[in-house]
């Protein structure tokens, strides 16, 4: 876990840097300092909000239940056994009455995290499958992926505040008028927000990947990971969850996409084409014998 927690941090160190750029660069765009300032602090504010409550946010849009150990005796064992293996403290758990198979893990760091699992997935999947998925969203967690997300999202957050604020600036540009000119507003309003969605969903990406391959290492059963992305991805297409405000936001931290992704949304999504993870998987299942899988 160690190399990839080290990655994200440079690349959050990367994220800040770039925010401060961008910042400066529309600032000088725009050239008024006090919107500027304005929309900088409402923004901070409100993905500040958003990561410490990002838990709470993510559990809301599904709906999720804590549940004890003597509810799901099951699924503390399975989670107990990896977290201790991982050296890290025990997650409070979750279970969505959602009739979709899938699963998100939350928070911002190990001792602030939630694991929640939808009822659907705890049908289908074997307990050797669903331990191998658990492996996958606690690595999430152990990765610090949220903190790239929260920090991805206060950029794309500042890039659609600043964008919106050329709508108090004059179109035309005079000599006595410092604002930006009609190309420079068509530029913000178009290219902004479309530029902090790319930065977004390619951290997302990138980060699935990482996931399964240090789940795979933490479970040591990357052939039950990849049978479970199978089921739980046909499970997904065959019952898509409605695209409520809030679970839009949420929905990059499910194992599998929730909401049902055609034609030019696929080029959109938060998640890499399912096809690909389980090749991966199966590739490293076969890299090592250390990754046979053992039946449980």
């Amino acid at each position: 876990m160690t190399v990839h927690r080290h990655h994200n941090g440079l690349r959050t160190a990367l994220l800040l840097g770039l925010l401060t750029a961008l910042i400066i660069g529309i600032g000088y765009l725009i050239g008024g300092s006090t919107g500027l300032i304005i929309a900088v602090l409402i923004s901070l504010a409100m993905n500040a909000a958003t990561y410490f409550w990002s838990d709470k946010i993510a559990l809301r849009s599904m709906q999720a239940q804590p549940v004890s150990e003597a509810q799901a005796p099951w699924l503390y064992a399975m989670v107990r056994e990896l977290s201790t293996a991982a050296k890290q403290p025990m997650p409070r758990l979750y279970i969505s009455p959602t009739a979709q198979p899938n699963a998100f893990a939350t928070g911002r760091n190990p001792a602030n995290a939630a694991v929640c699992v939808t009822d659907g997935i705890t049908r289908i999947l074997t307990q050797r499958e669903l331990r191998a998925v658990i492996g996958h969203e606690l690595s999430h967690v152990y990765n610090r992926d949220i903190l790239i997300s929260s920090v991805a999202a206060a950029l794309g957050g500042i890039i659609t505040a600043l964008s919106y604020l050329v709508w108090f600036i004059p179109f035309g540009r005079s000599e006595d008028d410092d604002g930006p000119g009609i190309l420079g507003v068509l530029a913000m309003l178009i290219l902004g927000p479309i530029a902090a969605t790319l930065i977004q969903l390619g951290i997302s990406r990138s980060r699935e990947y990482e996931a399964d391959a240090d789940g795979a290492r933490l479970s040591q059963d990357p052939l039950a990971l990849a049978s479970a992305l199978r089921k739980i991805d046909a499970g997904a297409q065959q019952l898509p969850l409605q695209p409520t405000s809030q679970l839009q936001s949420s929905a990059h931290l499910m194992i599998a996409n929730p909401l049902r992704a055609a034609g030019v949304a696929k080029l959109f999504s938060t998640h890499p084409p399912m096809a690909d993870r389980i090749k991966r998987l199966e590739q490293l299942a076969v890299s090592g014998d250390q990754y046979r899988a053992v039946d449980r």
